[in-house]
C-alpha cells in the first residue's frame, strides 16, 4: 500500500462531503487525512484527501468521484511537487523547573506558546509529518497531556492553480473598481 493525496476541487453546497467520504467508505477505504475549506472562489471548496491504498484501486475511486456532478477536478498531489501542511496543538506538563527547557523546544521547532497554566503550556506548530512527528518525540519526556491535529492541506508548487483550466469552472464576476 502507499499513501496518496488527493487534492479535490468541488462545488461548495451541502452534503458534497458525506458522498464524497461515502463513496470511499463503500470501497473499504480508510481515510487517513481529510480537510475541507472554501477557496478563492465563494461556490467552489478544496479537499484535501489522503489515503493509503494501491494505484490500481485508487483510480478506480477516482474514477467515481469523477461522476459525481459536484466534483470538478481530481489532481494527485506528488510529494516533490507540493507542499503539505498540518497543525498540531499540544498540551505538555511544565512546572517551574521544566517550562525552560520546554520554551527551547518551542524556538528549536519555530512553534508558538499559546496557553500557559501553572504546570502546564499548550503549544502551536505547523509542519510537515515528519517535523510534527519529531516535535512530539522531544516533547515526550516532559509529559503530553493533550493532543489535537488538523488533517493534510495541500497545495502543489509553483505558479499553477487547480482552478485554472477548469471547463466546468464558473466565472467569478470581479467587483466594479470605485
Amino acid at each position: 500500500m502507499s499513501t496518496h493525496t488527493l487534492s479535490v476541487l468541488v462545488e461548495n453546497k451541502p452534503g458534497v462531503l458525506a458522498r464524497i467520504a461515502g463513496l470511499f467508505s463503500r470501497r473499504g477505504f480508510n481515510i487517513d487525512s481529510l480537510a475541507v475549506g472554501p477557496t478563492e472562489h465563494p461556490e467552489l471548496s478544496r479537499m484535501t484527501i489522503v489515503v493509503n491504498v494501491e494505484d490500481s484501486p485508487l483510480e478506480q475511486v477516482t474514477k467515481q468521484l469523477n461522476k459525481l456532478i459536484e466534483v470538478l477536478k481530481i489532481v494527485e498531489l506528488e510529494p516533490r511537487e507540493s507542499i503539505d501542511r498540518q497543525l498540531l496543538l499540544v498540551k505538555v506538563k511544565a512546572d517551574l523547573e521544566t517550562r525552560g527547557q520546554v520554551l527551547d523546544v518551542v524556538q528549536l521547532f519555530r512553534a508558538k506558546v499559546v496557553d500557559v497554566s501553572p504546570d502546564a503550556v499548550t503549544m502551536e506548530v505547523t509542519g510537515n509529518a515528519d517535523k510534527l512527528g519529531d516535535f512530539l518525540r522531544v516533547l515526550e519526556p516532559f509529559g503530553i497531556r493533550e493532543i489535537v491535529q488538523s488533517g493534510v492541506v495541500a497545495i502543489g508548487r509553483g505558479s499553477r492553480s487547480i482552478t485554472e483550466r477548469s471547463q466546468r469552472l464558473v466565472p467569478v464576476p470581479v467587483p466594479a473598481a470605485q
